[in-house]
């Protein structure tokens, strides 16, 4: 786990622990703050059962002084194994309320003020999936069926289309439609002076996806909607998973970070294993601490 020496609390952040595979789940046992006041963002994909994501949580819950949870793909699918059988909004709502039964910080609550190091800090967890916009990696296409269909064609298909479930609205673009709207009016209501830390399972730019290995799949990725968040509502950092793509990138001065796990085939290929959660608000570009 990285972090300065200064002994204060730190904001960490991780996402993709997939705890439906063992060698991730015996990660998250394991994992331990640096201080009794660190806070962990879990940015989405914990596991698809319901059963897991309550386990991964609560064990984080314990060790942990705050932890923010927001919800990936996965834990949005309807797998036919898992005791809750509810979709779309539906699983949503029921998770928040079970998540929340352990303590545990969701998109649907009052963000959360971080006071550590450069804090004062909004910490925005959010849950805004994606609307099929981002087509760079579908030459030709204009709408989202012509994408759609460019990318069947190639193979590339997220299962998302065979697990995840927009109920009660017509498309999951309509679900992400409606998710950034609310949103977006939240963000807007923040007090104007005050930065924040954004956090979102799907990276809010679609620079992140630019090496993907099959770039169609960034169709699954994110929204146009969100291009400008990061300058438009003052964020320090911005905060992402999904792409199982662990790195940083600066835009507009303002660092992206990604901080996913992944399956235990992507981090056991690493010379440095598995990544821990990463530390946020680490400095400005240029500044490593």
């Amino acid at each position: 786990m990285s972090g300065a020496g200064d002994g204060g609390p730190r904001l960490l952040a991780i996402s993709d622990l997939h705890v439906g595979y063992e060698a991730n789940r015996l990660i998250v046992e394991r994992m331990r703050p640096e201080t009794d006041e660190d806070w962990l963002i879990v940015a989405g994909d914990v596991a698809e059962r319901s059963t897991d994501i309550l386990w991964a949580l609560r064990t984080l819950k314990q060790h942990f002084s705050t932890v923010v949870w927001l919800p990936g793909n996965h834990e949005l699918w309807t797998p036919p194994d898992d005791p809750v059988q509810l979709r779309g909004d539906a699983r949503y709502r029921h998770l928040v309320e079970r998540i929340r039964g352990l303590g545990v910080l969701t998109p649907e609550d009052p963000y959360p003020l971080w006071e550590g190091e450069q804090g004062p800090v909004a910490v925005v967890p959010m849950f805004l999936l994606y609307d099929y916009t981002w087509r760079d990696g579908t030459p030709g296409a204009t709408t989202k069926e012509e994408a759609l269909a460019h990318s069947r064609d190639l193979g590339v298909v997220c299962n998302d289309e065979r697990f995840l479930h927009p109920d009660p609205l017509p498309g999951l673009d309509d679900w992400c439609r409606a998710r950034v709207a609310e949103t977006e009016a939240r963000l807007e209501a923040l007090d104007p002076a005050l930065p924040t830390v954004l956090a979102n399972h799907f990276p809010l730019h679609p620079d992140p996806t630019r090496i993907l290995r099959y770039p169609s799949f960034a169709l699954w990725c994110g929204t146009e909607r969100t291009e400008q968040w990061h300058t438009r509502f003052r964020a320090t950092e911005v905060v992402y998973g999904h792409l199982h793509i662990p790195r940083v990138m600066w835009r507009d001065g303002v660092r992206f970070t990604e901080v996913s796990l992944g399956y235990p085939r992507e981090w056991g290929r690493r010379e440095a294993g598995p990544a821990g959660p990463r530390r946020i608000l680490t400095g400005r570009q240029g500044v490593r601490r």
